[in-house]
């Protein structure tokens, strides 16, 4: 064994050592004192980059997951809305009820109908009120889409159809003969259950199903010395029982509901409109017997349309209920797999920083002694 005093290769080696074992003990400390296992990119490259994913992926889904309890108490506001009018109709009903009974005195006509029209008036009111961030719910004008556009026959001497703000869907059409020279025309989306009826006459007029986004328009009737002749029967042509092409416009708002700008995340929903018209009460009158009689017909025909729009509503909350159901669990799993990737086990590296802090102290002791070893070289100079 050769004895030098420029080069201490003892030294060197356990200063080498040294440093490995001070380096993982600040490693160590790094990892219990931040919680996570990789804190920077050189602690494990992929692993970062996974886990900066979920992160972005965890805090998109919060957010979606507080959308979807805005998107449920805007819901909650809108069928807020319809119950008043739903009791409203129900009044209405009372009072056409009422009317249309010959013991009713014909002098009481007037205040029953003063009274029917301020309920009309209020429906109007509460469905231009019921709002939601300045959105107006129950107008038939939420969630109603542009650029639509479906084709079909409803009746003889139709023109001018537009689907200009129709929802994609498959519309059903139905229609029955009401009366001579009128037929009550029926327009179903089945998509969300929006129904409509309004009773078409042999007269120049333009009809607009606005809880649907669906008008057009008709001419009148074939007429010999201006008598109409074209009766219910063939006013109404076979286009009108069947289903019709979908529109191209908007299926309604869109509600995000998770971390991707695609359909699987995103919901969409239109409501129906609860207005006077579009419940077709807007133009009943109490003032006599027969109309009367002939608003019961309509109310109950409005009453049966503010029941699928109420049902559409409950339909959207049920599905949103789910929805947050679902988040919750993606939200759980996503943070689960994060910690895997990212946070560091505190038993396991707890008893890695033991060992490193032992291998530093016992290192120093052993570098202290390898730079007293080229001391015995003295004793040769005796």
């Amino acid at each position: 064994m050769s004895l030098t005093v420029q080069t201490n290769l003892a030294a060197l080696e356990a200063h080498r050592q040294l440093g490995i074992s001070n380096d993982a003990m600040t490693k160590s400390l790094e990892r219990l004192s931040s919680g996570y296992r990789v804190n920077k990119a050189a602690d494990d490259a992929a692993g970062l980059s996974m886990s900066n994913k979920f992160v972005a992926q965890i805090a998109s889904m919060n957010v979606a997951s507080r959308n979807v309890s805005q998107t449920n108490s805007l819901l909650q506001i809108a069928e807020g809305g319809t119950d008043q009018i739903s009791q409203i109709l129900v009044r209405l009903k009372e009072l056409a009820t009422q009317a249309a009974s010959a013991n009713t005195a014909s002098t009481n006509l007037p205040d029953i109908n003063t009274e029917a029209t301020a309920l009309k008036n209020e429906i109007d009111r509460i469905a231009g009120s019921t709002t939601f961030q300045g959105s107006t719910l129950i107008d038939g004008n939420f969630g109603t889409g542009t650029g639509g556009s479906c084709t079909m026959t409803l009746v003889a001497y139709e023109y001018g159809f537009s689907s200009a703000l129709a929802a994609n869907g498959t519309y059903s059409v139905a229609a029955s003969n009401s009366a001579a020279h009128s037929t009550a025309i029926t327009i179903k989306n089945l998509d969300t259950n929006i129904t409509q009826t309004i009773t078409i006459q042999t007269v120049a007029a333009t009809y607009n199903f606005s809880a649907l986004g669906i008008s057009f328009s008709v001419a009148q009737g074939a007429s010999v010395n201006g008598v109409v002749t074209v009766f219910a029967s063939a006013f109404v042509t076979a286009a009108d029982s069947g289903i019709i092409s979908s529109g191209t416009g908007a299926g309604g708002n869109t509600f995000q509901i998770g971390e991707s700008n695609s359909g699987n995340y995103q919901i969409q929903f239109s409501i129906g409109g609860a207005t006077a018209a579009i419940l077709s009460v807007s133009a009943i009158s109490l003032a006599s017997q027969a109309g009367a009689q002939s608003a019961m017909d309509k109310i109950d025909n409005a009453i049966t349309t503010l029941n699928s729009t109420k049902a559409s509503l409950g339909a959207a909350m049920n599905r949103l209920g789910y929805a947050s159901a679902n988040l919750n669990v993606a939200v759980e799993n996503a943070s689960a797999a994060n910690s895997v990737i990212k946070d560091v086990d505190m038993a396991q590296e707890m008893t890695n920083f033991t060992k490193n802090q032992i291998l530093v102290q016992a290192g120093t002791a052993m570098l202290a002694q390898a730079n007293m070893s080229s001391q015995t070289i003295l004793s040769l100079f005796k």
